[in-house]
């Protein structure tokens, strides 16, 4: 019996076509951000591809590299005023704090949820709520340890205000470690994101907080591990 033919534009699912598949389910994309770190080990390694010590560090230095900017594919609940987190990493703090100064946002305590990335989490962060960016607000600081409860007020941060479509007002704070030298947001004021979306990234450990409006019920507890733009921090009030 005669083969069908394959409808264009439908997924090779045999031999190499489905190889290919495959790794690119498993293996995540590189974020852009990351291309230069990653370029410059690999130039070290074909320009010393006659010494096997540097050819061999160069190569692993670029895989190392591209393991820490990787982007992988999230997809967020498909539910109604849910928050999600905004970064992969492990939760250091569920509590009440005021937000940062900067902002402009008052002084009374709102619901709050720190995460802490170590340097093997991936480290792009994604907008815990659909909205408008209302605020952008970078502040020069220290650099000690992000998992340090203090880190939140004294390390130098990038804070960004979403309103959702209801109105209501999710913070979320970038916040560099002691080695992260490097913060990058790539939204802007105006901006409509959606839940989920990557928006910035922290160059080798750090921490993202998210502040919540007054009265939000928190779902989640310290030491529980996330996922950047899945796990469920909390739900707004309707």
């Amino acid at each position: 019996m005669a083969r069908r033919p394959t409808p264009p534009g439908t997924p090779d699912r045999t031999g190499l076509g489905h190889v290919a598949d495959l790794v690119r389910d498993a293996i995540p994309p590189l974020h852009p951000a990351g291309l230069p770190f990653v370029a410059t080990p690999l130039a070290v390694a074909l320009l010393g591809r006659r010494r096997k010590w540097l050819r061999r560090s160069g190569f692993a230095a670029a895989a190392a590299t591209a393991a820490f900017f990787r982007h992988p594919h999230r997809v967020p609940p498909n539910r109604a005023n849910v928050v999600v987190a905004p970064a992969d990493g492990q939760i250091a703090l569920v509590d009440t704090a005021v937000p940062p100064a900067e902002l402009n946002l008052g002084d009374a305590e709102l619901p709050r949820v720190s995460i802490f990335l170590s340097v093997l989490d991936v480290h792009v962060q994604r907008t815990p709520v659909s909205g408008t960016v209302r605020e952008i607000a970078y502040q020069r600081g220290q650099f000690r340890s992000a998992d340090l409860p203090e880190a939140s007020a004294v390390n130098e941060r990038n804070s960004m205000v979403l309103e959702t479509d209801a109105g209501q007002l999710v913070t979320v704070v970038q916040i560099a470690g002691l080695l992260a030298r490097r913060i990058v947001c790539d939204a802007a004021l105006g901006d409509k994101l959606v839940i989920g979306e990557t928006y910035g990234l922290i160059r080798f450990g750090s921490r993202v907080d998210t502040y919540f409006p007054a009265g939000t019920e928190l779902l989640v507890t310290p030491g529980q591990r996330t996922i950047g733009g899945e796990t469920v921090l909390a739900e707004l009030l309707s």
